[in-house]
């Protein structure tokens, strides 16, 4: 692979970011390490891959975890329905005796195959079975993996910055573990809170921005809920108070709160929140 340059995350025009995540970040970059990033939803562990290649200027590639899928649908896809197709009607430019025209990269695929170092997002690990992440460390060890259809290796001309995303939602493996660096994104508390409001709103006013976050944190304590809101439902939830000429403050300082549906997005949770909050 071509010697990789290295440069800095600090962070990015719409990511707030501590001391504590960049610093793991570059330990990873240096050490050419995926991160394995956890955290509850809403706590900006997808985005963090998005600021990465905005702050490093790189391109991102995601490859979205689905349970049922295999690993070879992350390295290529042989494509013999098309191929099969070119040959009965023979109205394709492609030559259908090359099995290598039928061949497509998957994101992983892509980001080995690449002509620059890109970042590389592998979106919620946990949704995938064990042996499926093993075998893709394997892969980004060894930064190469076999095209059986035309025996063929592929090997990566640049490493990519590898960001791995974990909801938690059930325990990945100690091998898995051990092959990675870790970081968790705890859920912002209210001074953290109000950095990322000023990064999206810079000139929301203080009576506005200290009631919303308020009665935010407010309502993520209620009994019973499911899901609860997140940073984004905020954002939104802002927005929708701003968007609104009859809004004022000091609503937000009585029981009825308004658009309760912005931040709560399942029915039993919406009716427990105007129940307990008085809605």
């Amino acid at each position: 692979m071509t010697e990789q340059n290295f440069h800095r995350f600090g962070g990015a025009s719409r990511y707030v970011l501590d001391d504590e995540l960049a610093k793991i970040v570059n330990v990873s970059m240096a050490l050419e390490m995926p991160l394995l990033i956890k955290g509850e939803p809403g706590t900006g562990k997808t985005m963090l891959a998005h600021a990465i290649a905005e702050s490093l200027q790189m391109p991102l590639l995601i490859l979205n975890v689905k349970s049922s899928m295999k690993l070879v649908e992350a390295l290529y896809h042989y494509d013999t329905l098309t191929r099969l197709n070119d040959s009965r009607f023979g109205d394709s430019s492609r030559d259908v005796s090359n099995i290598s025209e039928y061949i497509r990269m998957g994101k992983i695929g892509q980001a080995l195959v690449a002509d620059r170092r890109v970042v590389l997002l592998i979106d919620e690990i946990d949704k995938a079975d064990t042996d499926f992440q093993d075998d893709m460390l394997d892969v980004l060890d060894q930064m190469q993996f076999d095209i059986m259809e035309i025996d063929q290796t592929v090997k990566a001309r640049y490493r990519p910055v590898v960001i791995i995303t974990s909801n938690a939602k059930k325990d990945l493996s100690d091998p898995f573990l051990g092959r990675c660096n870790f970081h968790h994104i705890a859920f912002p508390d209210p001074d953290m809170m109000r950095r990322i409001i000023a990064v999206h709103f810079p000139d929301l006013s203080d009576d506005l921005a200290h009631a919303a976050l308020n009665a935010f944190y407010r309502l993520r304590q209620l009994d019973g809920v499911e899901k609860k809101p997140a940073t984004r439902e905020l954002l939104n939830w802002i927005r929708a108070l701003k968007a609104d000429p009859d809004f004022r403050t000091e609503a937000l300082g009585s029981g009825a709160l308004p658009y309760l549906g912005v931040l709560f997005k399942k029915s039993s949770d919406l009716e427990r929140a105007m129940a307990q909050a008085g809605a």
